[in-house]
């Protein structure tokens, strides 16, 4: 009976199956703009650290950088809490919106902020107030794009479809990394990005936001919002504490992948031009080419995770992580060639995407339609906020205190912490609460 039940569930028309494709492509669309407009941040940040932080120290410049980049994510549970209350409340949709609108606004001010030299410590304070801003903004995309793309895909092709929010995330750094290429070889010289140029890309995010803004307005709300399995008296901060395991839970199972996810995303270019010594171009193209392999990695380990489930992934990244991240990063450091070193980044993504492919989808599945946003958001903001927002800033602290290889250790001793409870917690793709909803 059960069997036949699923079964019918899963009994989908060509039409169903295209709406459904329509509105995870819209809504993953947005999301790489949004994580477009974050991330040039830290992919021009190289270029423009000088202009808001005066000095002739470039690790001293680049701590100021990171300093702010890393403040930026504590506003982080803020925003998840804000978007949350309005995903949970008034519809995915409308916090989806919202989301994208403000990181429109955080765009445009870091554009047209004046540096130093024209108005001295305003410069970094108006930096400092466009990035969270932002923070604010990407607090609430997470969980909002996270519940909404788990919500609209079909259940035994959920780990594949929910798979493109990293896609789509890691898509936006690609698109910045191309930004920044484009800009570095064909229409700027290094002199004039730092001097101008590199307000262009912040220019251009606020134009896609834009773009992504007239894209959500007409996108199609999921049936699990729409449905009685959410029903919105109460704040859903609130209902968030009836589920203290399930949130301690996704604090616990982020932590470590959310730590290996920005050493190989925002910290690798800074490692690989100040630690591994290779120049400007090398680490972009570098860093490019990790992007790309690691997006083709996402659907395939999303739709392994719809065979073997969520579980296995999640404790394959646990172990190899914990046992080769000291490993690859020593390798790194000491890779003269960029060969070598474009092989070992490529290395540690095979690790890392074992997590990122499937943990919005894992927090997705963990918590009822009612609470889903603010539940997914809010722990998960909390542990980016302590351990993805802070690795760069850690790693150049660490470097500048003459111990860079206790960074290392650092995270893997946080990998481990979330094997920990990969270990114990329970397979959520056979005890789904989105198919639970359903069924019902």
């Amino acid at each position: 009976m059960a069997d036949a039940r699923e079964e019918t569930l899963e009994e989908e028309s060509l039409a169903e199956a295209a709406r459904r494709l329509k509105a995870i492509v819209i809504g993953s669309l947005g999301n790489l703009v949004e994580w477009y407009d974050f991330y040039v941040y830290s992919a021009f940040s190289l270029y423009f650290a000088n202009s808001f932080f005066p000095g002739d120290d470039p690790v001293a410049q680049m701590l100021s950088g990171a300093g702010v980049f890393a403040l930026g994510f504590f506003m982080r549970p803020i925003g998840g809490a804000l978007f949350g209350e309005i995903g949970d409340r008034f519809g995915r949709r409308r916090a989806l919106t919202l989301s994208v609108l403000l990181m429109c606004l955080g765009s445009l001010i870091v554009a047209a902020t004046p540096d130093y030299a024209s108005i001295g410590e305003a410069a970094p304070a108006l930096l400092l107030f466009a990035r969270l801003l932002q923070g604010l903004s990407l607090g609430g995309e997470y969980g909002s794009s996270a519940a909404y793309l788990c919500e609209m895909a079909a259940s035994r092709r959920r780990g594949f479809y929910s798979s493109f929010q990293y896609v789509t995330l890691i898509g936006g750094q690609l698109t910045a990394l191309i930004v920044l290429l484009v800009l570095q070889n064909l229409v700027f010289t290094p002199e004039e990005l730092r001097a101008y140029g590199w307000r262009v890309p912040f220019a251009i995010g606020a134009g896609l936001a834009l773009f992504a803004l007239i894209m959500r307005r007409d996108l199609e709300e999921t049936e699990a919002f729409a449905s009685e399995a959410a029903p919105r008296q109460r704040s859903s901060l609130r209902a968030l504490l009836s589920y203290p395991r399930e949130a301690a839970t996704v604090v616990g199972l982020t932590m470590g992948g959310t730590l290996a996810f920005y050493v190989y995303t925002t910290y690798i270019q800074k490692f690989l031009k100040l630690s591994a010594g290779l120049s400007d171009a090398q680490t972009t193209w570098i860093s490019a080419g990790a992007l790309v392999f690691a997006m083709a990695l996402q659907p395939a380990y999303g739709a392994l995770s719809d065979r073997i489930g969520r579980r296995p992934l999640l404790i394959a990244f646990g172990v190899l992580g914990t046992l080769f991240t000291a490993p690859l990063m020593t390798a790194i450091q000491t890779a003269r060639d960029p060969w070598t070193a474009f092989a070992l980044v490529l290395a540690g993504w095979l690790i890392v995407g074992a997590y990122t492919s499937i943990n919005a989808l894992v927090k997705a599945e963990l918590f009822p339609a009612s609470v889903r946003v603010t539940g997914v958001a809010v722990p998960y903001a909390i542990a980016v906020s302590l351990f993805g927002g802070t690795a760069e800033y850690v790693a150049l602290w660490f470097k500048s205190e003459g111990r860079e290889s206790w960074f290392y250790y650092y995270v893997s001793a946080a990998i481990f912490c979330s094997l920990i409870v990969y270990s114990r917690m329970p397979e959520t793709r056979s005890a789904s609460r989105i198919d639970a909803e359903r069924i019902r």
